[in-house]
């Protein structure tokens, strides 16, 4: 059975709902002080790449909602309370007969290890028609992930149906690859993350990510793989980010230099910072810069998301 939680709609306000984010979000426990394997002291809180999105672009100043489904069980209760609480317009349904996904974390500088316990979660049950073009009325940008498709078939059919609502909706289509490699075998994560970003109006794919899927070594090759995206976003870690729209010269913006104290989210805070200064109308420098400020500042704190100031 599910019922839906109580939440805003993109009609119901003055300001209208210009993003929405599509994808799970699952409770988060984090190691502390020593690896899960030995550690007696824990840290809870919520994790799930679209919703990060959703976080970045409120504090941007715009009105973003994050579209999903949770079980009715506290770590659900939990997502729903902390993105409402930063803002986030929630179009959500809880399910009473199946739990909402938890991942466990072991946080390290250089990389995180994670360990997922969402099969079978109420977000896996997402499927075409989840959300249609009536809902996303109004809407400027739908965005989601590489990893709402490897969740499930149901899933990836959403996915599918959700590009044609969105831009019968005359939504924009954003994508960032976020591969998963538990979720999914290499094969197909190949074949359907790149049919979703070259299909997507803009489209984020790290560098070192692209070169594991698709063997493509520089961002260069990754554009000659995905011709007909829109904007397409190459990044590369602490070097930069790239961007390819049309037949124009690629734009290359350095990323600022900072203290990493843990690397996870810095990507969802990077697409929601060019999200927001693309709905500013700023120029590829200019959303590329903020891109990498978003980042910046997640990649100074622990967590997928900065403190609430």
């Amino acid at each position: 059975m599910s019922t839906a939680i109580p939440s805003s709609h993109p009609n119901d306000a003055e300001t209208p709902v210009e993003v929405v984010c599509v994808g799970e979000s699952m409770g988060l426990v984090t190691a502390i002080g020593a690896p899960l394997v030995a550690t007696e002291t824990a840290a809870f809180g919520i994790a799930g790449a679209e919703g990060n999105v959703a976080v970045g672009l409120v504090a941007a100043g715009h009105r973003a909602a994050w579209a999903s489904r949770l079980g009715a069980d506290p770590f659900g209760e939990r997502i729903a309370a902390e993105l409402s609480g930063r803002g986030v317009d929630l179009w959500v349904t809880t399910d009473e007969t199946t739990p909402t996904g938890v991942m466990f974390k072991d946080p390290g500088v250089e990389s995180s290890s994670v360990y997922y316990y969402r099969r079978g979660s109420a977000a896996s049950l997402m499927g075409r028609g989840f959300l249609d073009a009536d809902a996303l009325a109004g809407v400027r940008i739908v965005h989601t992930t590489g990893i709402t498709p490897a969740l499930s078939a149901t899933c990836r059919d959403m996915v599918d149906q959700l590009y044609v609502d969105a831009r019968a909706a005359g939504a924009v289509v954003s994508f960032d690859v976020n591969d998963r490699r538990a979720l999914w075998s290499k094969e197909d994560a190949a074949q359907t993350l790149a049919r979703l970003a070259d299909a997507a109006d803009i489209a984020f794919v790290g560098r070192d990510e692209a070169e594991r899927i698709w063997g493509t070594a520089t961002a260069s090759d990754i554009r000659a793989y995905l011709p007909q995206c829109g904007l397409l976003v190459v990044k590369d870690g602490d070097v930069g980010a790239t961007a390819f729209s049309g037949d124009d010269e690629p734009v290359f913006v350095r990323a600022p230099r900072v203290e990493v104290v843990e690397p996870v989210g810095a990507g969802d805070a990077f697409a929601s910072g060019l999200l927001a200064a693309t709905l500013e109308g700023a120029d590829l420098a200019e959303r590329l810069s903020a891109g990498h400020a978003a980042a910046a500042r997640v990649l100074t704190t622990h967590g997928d998301l900065p403190p609430l100031d």
